[in-house]
């Protein structure tokens, strides 16, 4: 599969949740994030090409909240090495000035290394 992400993507050390702010379900668990977008990994298969407005849960370390929303669409959706999981790509719509402070706080805090 040819890579068509302009930017790297960092896999985390720490897994936070994540939700969808319609049905407040988690959706998955965040694995790696870039200022364009993230990979979860979700107990069940994503359906491509939906729009999801993902609530990322924050710790203290990088935010003054404890969540943070943002508007993202599902891209991709495969099993992961585990049979009882998925990974699933989602590209962020729209990233706030304050969105992208924090997820660089996430991956300076805790990114350990390019996907």
């Amino acid at each position: 599969m040819v890579e068509r992400r302009s930017e790297k993507r960092r896999f985390l050390l720490y897994y936070t949740r994540v939700f969808d702010t319609h049905s407040h379900v988690q959706v998955g668990n965040l694995v790696d994030i870039s200022s364009l977008g993230a990979m979860l990994i979700t107990p069940s298969p994503i359906p491509i090409e939906v729009d999801f407005n993902l609530k990322l849960e924050l710790s203290e370390e990088v935010a003054d909240k404890p969540f943070m929303e943002i508007p993202a669409q599902s891209l991709w959706c495969h099993a992961d090495l585990d049979p009882n999981l998925y990974n699933s790509g989602f590209k962020f719509l729209d990233v706030s000035p304050e969105n992208a402070a924090i997820i660089r706080q996430i991956v300076n805090r805790y990114g350990f290394r390019d996907n």
